[in-house]
């Protein structure tokens, strides 16, 4: 395969994406239409899409469901400030979706719920806005995307970098050639940090059903302040460090930018992968019956072999600061014109190979308060649904980008390489690491099936 950037080829693969769905058809819906609406995780990041959903009309928000009361009653209460709608309450999903059967469902619970929420929503009738990641495992992704596709339901994923008008316009000016051929990717997240100390285990605060929190994932003993409850280690917002619920850094912020590499270079899955990282700093994680640490990686390094190029990743919890130019999150693509940087909060900016040409920048345009652009992405998910095509961020196109990241992890925790067929969805030759595109449920709750 080529690496020369082509830019009929991006834009028929663009339009290839926005083909109609499978049956059953979609029927267009009027602009008077509203949706009936349920939102499954109430916490931060699923207040910031219903909200913005609100804002944007078109819906009745019928339902929430949280397992925790001390987000879903004040979420509930917002709701009925923000539209005058008193949403029914529930703590278990299913029974929501069976009582209420929403046209739409938002699934922003935490990564390891993200599978079976979707899947039982779609199967239930219901459209899904699924946060990213969407699995905490590939084969649990596969399966949601033919429970989408079997569903005939559109299944937007919030990669909102995919619509931001900075990101657009920054593929628009590589798709156009300017940088070159691109021989280089360089993702990264840098945070500050240092030496982790351990949380105490403790009761679960009133409210919150921690056996339902865990759901499939192992049961965890629940670690916080006791002097302060809001502040749990592993929830409400600290589970992304924890490897039973989450995928660390790698699977938080790098399905975005593992994502722009593909939305840019028109590819789905890297060769050949390999991954190191540790715990230098945070300290080696712990957990006995008295306290316990997160367990992801304080660093890692993971390099990806595709057709053509080559991408790294690489991210810390350390010595995030401004020693090196740029912000702290981020993509560079070398070209033989010059480096692209795509950013966040800076935008975009070109460095020609040419010194003595000048950078050209492009400004972001973001909604805060958290820097995003989740109104222009719930509108393409309402039009999507109006008229049949698949969203800009169809679960198909996410579920590639996870699988970066996810493989990543996966050569992480082997400590070695692999070598991935993305068309049978297998490392190639390789038992032991094809075991952890899956992992055994807890209980009474039952791997989905691809």
């Amino acid at each position: 395969m080529t690496t020369t950037i082509n830019r009929r080829t991006f834009l028929a693969a663009s339009a290839a994406a926005g083909l109609s769905l499978a049956a059953p058809a979609i029927h267009a819906a009027s602009k008077d239409k509203k949706y009936r609406t349920a939102i499954i995780g109430c916490g931060w990041w699923g207040m910031n899409i219903l909200r913005s959903a609100i804002a944007a009309g078109q819906l009745d928000v019928v339902a929430m469901c949280d397992v925790d009361r001390r987000f879903l009653d004040p979420a509930a209460e917002e709701v009925n400030k923000l539209c005058g709608q008193t949403p029914r309450r529930y703590a278990d999903y299913r029974e929501l979706l069976a009582k209420e059967k929403p046209e739409i469902t938002i699934v922003a619970t935490p990564d390891h719920w993200h599978a079976l929420a979707m899947i039982a929503a779609v199967k239930a009738g219901a459209h899904v806005y699924v946060e990213k990641p969407i699995s905490h495992t590939i084969l649990e992704g596969k399966a949601m995307v033919r429970a989408a596709r079997d569903a005939g339901r559109v299944v937007q994923v919030g990669t909102h970098r995919r619509i931001s008008p900075h990101n657009v316009s920054g593929r628009e000016f590589i798709l156009s050639g300017k940088i070159g051929k691109i021989g280089m990717v360089r993702a990264f997240v840098h945070y500050a940090g240092g030496p982790e100390k351990p949380k105490k285990n403790m009761e679960p605060p009133k409210g919150l059903d921690w056996d339902m929190w865990c759901g499939p994932a192992p049961l965890r003993p629940y670690s916080g302040d006791p002097q302060n409850p809001w502040t749990g280690g592993i929830h409400p917002r600290g589970f992304r460090g924890y490897l039973d619920y989450a995928n660390g850094t790698l699977g938080d912020w790098g399905i975005h930018w593992m994502d722009q590499i593909l939305w840019i270079t028109d590819q789905k899955w890297p060769r050949r992968v390999f991954s190191v990282g540790g715990r230098p700093i945070k300290g080696p994680p712990l957990l006995t019956a008295e306290e316990q640490t997160t367990d992801a990686p304080d660093h890692q390094i993971a390099t990806y072999q595709f057709d053509g190029f080559d991408v790294s990743w690489e991210h810390r919890h350390f010595a995030g600061n401004n020693a090196e130019k740029g912000e702290s999150v981020g993509c560079y693509f070398y070209g033989d014109k010059g480096t692209f940087h795509m950013g966040w909060k800076d935008g975009w900016t070109f460095y020609p190979a040419d010194p003595k040409q000048p950078a050209i920048h492009e400004e972001p345009k973001l909604h805060k308060p958290d820097d995003q652009n989740i109104p222009e992405l719930w509108a393409d998910f309402l039009d999507a649904i109006k008229t049949g095509r698949r969203p800009v961020c169809d679960i198909e196109l996410a579920y590639w980008s996870t699988n970066v990241s996810l493989l990543g992890m996966l050569s992480y925790k082997l400590g070695r390489s692999i070598e991935w067929d993305g068309e049978k969805t297998q490392c190639v030759g390789d038992p032991e690491a094809n075991k952890l595109l899956k992992r055994d449920y807890r209980g009474e709750w039952e791997y989905p099936q691809a």
